[in-house]
């Protein structure tokens, strides 16, 4: 008997040895450089109602299959009752994971999966706000800011958030504890860093302190830090790589719906990366879990190739891919994160399809999420070149429910191309072009 214990135990610790290098080293897992990163946002609840980081893990094959190189994951941890309206947003414990979802050892088995799929991990931190029954309440109530008559606890302004408290970055102690408990996902669970709601509700000198240390904590290995928000100092002093691109978003909004001339989009994308530090990235998306909760890309851009030529407009002007796990099968509905929301995950194959040969372009041809980018304005057609080398691409998107007929841009009148875009059947190109309603042309210079 003591032979057969000692042989049981010898195989839990050699499975549990090997559990703990998938997570924490990935094998021979290697983060992507953050200007060739292509995100998948995964919300768990349209995964499953029950365990399903399990259920994630059980589609790693349909996502890697995707093209996608990150996985974002929404908060994870257990979520506050008091004054609570069951966001994941509303965060009662740091380091834990509501049993919904799992448990931390599901998280870590997640990692591991992520990583021997060629695929970094990076985890939703809230660090602006805690839920009201989160322990610190009544053991620290000094690290929560107060009303002008500092004798109550006040929500997130100008927000209003009435679920979750309102934390005080004056506090040196409240400071401490919040990087101890990011460092706890990065030491112990072996995620790949992280992506911070309301960035710019959080002093950008406290960024500093909690990247340096977590990038340190995690050495040799590298981590990517996404901060939700605008801010130019979570770049040039928080030291994140990439932030949202909320502008560009509103723009394609309003050329698709409202008719705004296409060249809006050109001058958006100028306007987020002229106050862009040098290698810094932003992050590029047709809808997100925000967005779906009012309209999913197939309902908010008209129809099915309105989603389509608005998501070739997003990802190629300047890179930052991001699909929100559900519109690479066309979910129709509004997804409402706080609550499940079952997905057919086989819905739309032929969608599925487009999706992944868009971003296997993206992944394939470095000219086309990070070349030289030279622009010809025109109200009805996004029109765009993009250039590496001796690689030459012309991405074409109508942005109108309708047939159009667009100038070829003169460098490329005469030129023998191949469009290579899904479907596309293009070899040459004279001086007009037709397109019908939200079709693109994705058209690489044959020499």
């Amino acid at each position: 008997m003591k032979y057969l214990l000692t042989i049981v135990c010898a195989v839990l610790l050699l499975g549990s040895c090997k559990h703990d290098k998938s997570a924490n080293e990935g094998s021979d897992f290697q983060l992507p450089a953050v200007e060739d990163i292509a995100m998948y946002q995964v919300n768990p609840r349209v995964f499953a109602p029950q365990n399903s980081l399990r259920a994630v893990a059980a589609r790693i094959d349909s996502i890697r299959d995707l093209g996608v190189n990150m996985m974002w994951v929404m908060p994870i941890y257990p979520i506050g009752i008091e004054k609570g309206k069951n966001s994941p947003y509303c965060i009662s414990n740091y380091t834990d994971v509501a049993p919904e979802f799992g448990t931390v050892d599901d998280f870590k088995y997640l990692a591991g999966v992520c990583h021997d799929h060629g695929m970094g991990i990076i985890l939703d931190w809230v660090a602006n706000h805690t839920a009201w029954d989160h322990p610190w309440v009544k053991e620290h109530p000094d690290w929560y800011t107060y009303d002008e008559e500092a004798d109550t606890i006040i929500c997130p302004q100008p927000w209003n958030w009435e679920d979750v408290a309102d934390l005080n970055y004056d506090n040196r102690d409240m400071r401490r504890a919040m990087i101890d408990a990011m460092k706890f996902w990065i030491t112990e669970v072996g995620i790949d860093g992280f992506r911070c709601d309301v960035a710019d509700g959080v002093p950008a000198d406290f960024w500093k302190e909690a990247i340096d240390e977590l990038r340190q904590a995690a050495a040799p290995r590298q981590i990517v830090m996404l901060a939700e928000g605008k801010r130019v100092d979570n770049f040039t002093v928080g030291g994140f790589d990439m932030n949202y691109g909320w502008d560009f978003k509103d723009s394609i909004v309003h050329v698709f719906r409202d008719g705004h001339p296409a060249t809006d989009l050109i001058a958006a994308d100028k306007a987020e990366y002229d106050s862009l530090p040098d290698g810094k990235v932003k992050l590029r998306f047709t809808t997100n879990h925000d967005h779906s909760t009012e309209a999913t890309p197939v309902v908010e851009f008209t129809n099915e190739r309105g989603s389509m030529a608005a998501y070739v407009a997003s990802i190629f002007l300047h890179g930052g891919a991001l699909i929100y796990g559900s519109q690479e099968v066309g979910y129709p509905d509004p997804i409402n994160f706080f609550h499940y929301v079952p997905v057919d995950w086989t819905a739309n194959s032929k969608l599925y399809e487009e999706y992944k040969e868009l971003i296997e372009l993206y992944n394939e041809e470095p000219a086309l999420r990070k070349g030289q980018l030279t622009t010809f304005p025109d109200k009805d057609v996004l029109m765009f070149e993009k250039s590496l080398g001796d690689e030459r691409f012309l991405v074409m998107v109508n942005v109108r429910n309708q047939e159009v007929e667009v100038a070829v841009p003169e460098p490329w009148v005469g030129k023998q191309v191949d469009d290579v875009a899904p479907g596309g059947d293009l070899h040459g190109l004279g001086e007009k072009l037709f397109f019908p309603p939200y079709a693109y042309r994705i058209l690489e210079f044959d020499e």
